[in-house]
């Protein structure tokens, strides 16, 4: 279904699905209206609420895919940590500023129960969803949840957190983390997803040689652990600021499906990876800001190049580098997912 399949079109040939990250968002007019009488958490946390959140670029823009609206910090607040959202940005009670703070964690309830809330909501979308729309889980990647509970964020050096990989908070947070994160994983895709997402924003921000020696076991490790208890459940891995010789670590890792930014040739990532994966991207966000014209040339631009450049088609999912911008004109993704639709086309 949806985008496991080829996509069919009425020129009798077949179509690249499209979603984009963060399709349910801030630009979008149907989340702002939701949000006048709610807040984030509690739209996270209301599967009713998360259900419409969801819905609302599904029944306005076409995309082929839904994604749970949810966020991926959510087990960092069953680790006992104190996630907030009541200043805007996430805030925590406290940082594992050294291998002490370890202690700190405790698990606030049953995994499965903890995180049922996403199961609820999942379970929901199932019924609400078109049959040939997917429907798609959300979790954050382990090396970022962790740079989240060190740094507070992903952005910056990430100083901290490197030091961590040899002081003991990495493999010791890990250690409690790997099955809270399967737990977050199984509920989504017992409740109905298809695929589920793995998010690894600041993968980027190490070099190769560490993404191999500590951020790459750990995926493999929730992708076999998850694999084992859903084999018929795709993972989606999405990572930011990696180039090609990363993305060459994650061969026979399980992954279904590897997300790109925009820094990549899309084209060779397709003709390079094609083999074992479906590849999702990669048009730079920052696009959907342009005037309509030029950012219809740049979609005709980006599909030519996949054209002449003989890549696979079929293994393609049309979608952003990253996340929908928050100021983004709604016009120009309605136009953007219709013109992927119509063009986008092979045989």
């Amino acid at each position: 279904m949806g985008l496991f399949i080829n996509r069919p079109t009425q020129k009798q040939n077949k179509g690249v699905p499209v979603w984009f990250m963060r399709q349910a968002g801030r630009y979008h007019s149907h989340y702002q209206n939701i949000k006048k009488t709610s807040d984030f958490m509690t739209m996270c946390k209301d599967p009713s609420l998360a259900r419409d959140v969801t819905m609302g670029p599904i029944e306005d823009f076409n995309f082929d895919a839904a994604i749970l609206f949810s966020d991926l910090l959510f087990p960092l607040e069953q680790l006992g940590m104190g996630l907030s959202y009541h200043s805007g940005p996430p805030t925590l009670e406290y940082r594992l500023e050294t291998s002490e703070d370890l202690k700190k964690l405790k698990l606030k309830a049953p995994g499965k129960s903890f995180y049922q809330f996403q199961g609820d909501a999942v379970k929901l979308l199932k019924t609400s969803l078109p049959k040939n729309v997917s429907m798609l889980g959300f979790v954050g990647a382990p090396f970022t949840l962790y740079t989240y509970a060190v740094e507070g964020s992903h952005a910056g050096n990430l100083t901290s957190s490197k030091l961590g990989f040899y002081d003991g908070r990495y493999n010791g947070f890990l250690e409690i983390l790997i099955p809270e994160l399967l737990e977050e994983m199984s509920v989504q895709a017992e409740n109905g997803a298809e695929a589920v997402c793995l998010f690894d924003t600041a993968a980027g921000e190490v070099m190769l040689s560490d993404y191999k020696t500590f951020l790459v076991p750990a995926i493999k490790k929730i992708v076999s652990l998850f694999k084992a208890k859903h084999p018929n459940t795709k993972i989606i891995y999405y990572s930011k600021l990696t180039h090609t010789n990363y993305l060459k670590t994650l061969r026979g890792s399980g992954i279904d499906v590897l997300g790109v930014d925009w820094r990549h040739d899309i084209s060779e990532v397709l003709n390079e990876f094609g083999d074992e994966f479906m590849i999702q991207g990669n048009l730079d966000p920052s696009y959907l800001h342009y005037p309509w014209p030029l950012l219809e040339n740049k979609l005709k631009e980006l599909l030519a190049s996949v054209k002449n450049a003989n890549a696979p088609m079929d293994k393609w999912i049309m979608g952003l580098g990253h996340g929908v911008l928050q100021h983004t004109p709604e016009e120009n993704v309605r136009n953007a997912v219709k013109f992927i639709h119509e063009n986008f086309l092979y045989e």
